[in-house]
C-alpha cells in the first residue's frame, strides 16, 4: 500500500505521521502520479501549523514531480508514462497520488524529476511576480527579501537576466555570498545590518520600485519605507508571521505607495494562465539563465525533519523530498 505523510492535527513538524494511504482508480479528469520527488515549501509549515486552514487530517504538500501511471475518463492532456510536474495542489508529500489531469504540466526531457520537483511552486511564484504582479524592466530596482531561499535564488538570477539592480536581505554573510553569486547586486545582512540605512546609502535615498516580502511582519514596515513614491509593496508570504493590520494613512505618508497581497493560486487558476507561466519558467532554466539550487534532499519519510531544518533557516536554495 503507497505510505504518505498525514497530519490530523495543527501543530509542529511532530505532527506529521509515515502512514498508509488508499488510492483507488483515477476518476473523470485525474490522472494518477508516482512521485518521484516533491517539493517542500514554506506553504506546507503554514498548512501544518494552522496558520493557513486546511481540512483535517491532509497530506502534507503542495508540489511534486512524477509518471503518470493512469488516467480516468475524459483526460487528453496527458497519458500513461508521460513525465508530469504541478505546484499548487495539496497533497504531495505521498508516493502515489490521483489528481486534477488539467493541473499537471508535461516536462521537457532535460529537465529532471529533482528539478522541477525543486522549482515548480517556487519558479512560478517567481514567474508571475515578477512578470504579472509588477513587470519588472531592465534599470528597475528591485528588493528581494531572503534571496538564499529556494525562491529568492530563483529570482535573483531570473531579475540578473532582466536587467534589474537587485538588492536582496538574508540572514547570515553566507548566505548573502550565495544571493550575491546567483545575481544580487548587493545583499544586505540584516542581522548585523540595519536594512533601512543600507537601502537608502545604496540607492542614493531613491527608493527601490518594488519590494518582494516573503518574511512578513519582521520586515513589512522596512520595506514600506524602502519603497519610491508611487512604488509598489508585494507581501507573499509570512515566514516571521501575518502583517498586522495596515494603516491605509502610511500609505500616503510615504509616498503614495501601493501594497498588494498574491498568491500563486490566483495567477494559474486558469489552464491558459498555468500553461503560459510554465513554459516561460521552463524556458528560462533550460536556457541556462536561470539554474536549480537543489541544497537539501531527504527521504519523503523524513519530512519532519526537513520542517524542522526550513523553519530553523538551516537551509538555503531548494529542498526536496525523494521517494526512492
Amino acid at each position: 500500500m503507497p505510505k504518505a505523510i498525514c497530519f490530523e492535527q495543527f501543530g509542529g513538524p511532530e505532527v506529521m505521521k509515515w502512514m498508509d494511504v488508499e488510492v483507488p482508480e483515477p476518476g473523470p479528469g485525474e490522472a494518477r502520479i508516482r512521485h518521484k520527488a516533491v517539493g517542500v515549501n514554506f506553504v506546507d509549515v503554514y498548512q501544518r501549523s494552522g496558520l493557513y486552514k486546511v481540512p483535517l487530517p491532509s497530506i502534507a504538500g503542495n508540489e511534486g514531480a512524477g509518471i503518470v501511471e493512469a488516467v480516468g475518463a475524459g483526460v487528453t492532456l496527458v497519458k500513461p508514462g508521460d513525465r508530469v510536474a504541478y505546484a499548487g495542489v495539496m497533497g504531495a508529500y505521498c508516493e502515489v497520488r490521483n489528481m486534477k489531469a488539467e493541473r499537471l504540466c508535461l516536462l521537457p526531457d532535460n529537465i529532471s524529476f529533482e528539478q522541477a520537483a525543486a522549482m515548480m511552486l517556487k519558479g512560478l511564484t517567481v514567474q508571475y511576480l515578477i512578470r504579472r504582479t509588477y513587470r519588472v524592466e531592465a534599470g528597475d530596482t528591485v528588493v528581494f527579501h531572503a534571496a538564499a531561499g529556494g525562491v529568492g535564488t530563483i529570482a535573483c538570477q531570473w531579475l540578473r537576466m532582466l536587467g534589474a539592480k537587485v538588492i536582496g536581505t538574508a540572514g547570515s554573510e553566507a548566505k548573502c555570498e550565495l544571493a550575491r553569486q546567483n545575481g544580487a547586486d548587493f545583499c544586505i545582512d540584516y542581522r548585523r545590518e540595519n536594512i533601512l540605512e543600507r537601502m537608502q546609502a545604496i540607492t542614493g535615498g531613491a527608493g527601490a520600485a518594488v519590494v518582494y516580502d516573503s518574511v512578513g511582519k519582521d520586515t513589512f514596515e522596512t520595506s514600506l519605507k524602502s519603497l519610491r513614491p508611487r512604488g509598489l509593496m508585494v507581501s507573499f508570504g509570512n515566514a516571521s508571521g501575518p502583517v498586522p493590520p495596515l494603516d491605509l494613512l502610511l500609505l500616503s505618508q510615504l509616498g503614495s505607495l501601493y501594497v498588494t497581497r498574491p498568491t500563486l493560486a490566483t495567477y494559474i487558476a486558469q489552464r491558459s494562465d498555468l500553461e503560459e507561466a510554465a513554459a516561460e519558467l521552463f524556458g528560462v532554466v533550460t536556457s541556462g539563465a536561470v539554474k536549480i539550487e537543489i541544497n537539501q534532499q531527504y527521504p519523503l519519510y523524513d519530512a519532519p525533519r526537513a520542517h524542522q531544518d526550513l523553519e530553523s533557516r538551516r537551509t538555503t536554495g531548494s529542498t526536496i523530498l525523494l521517494t526512492e
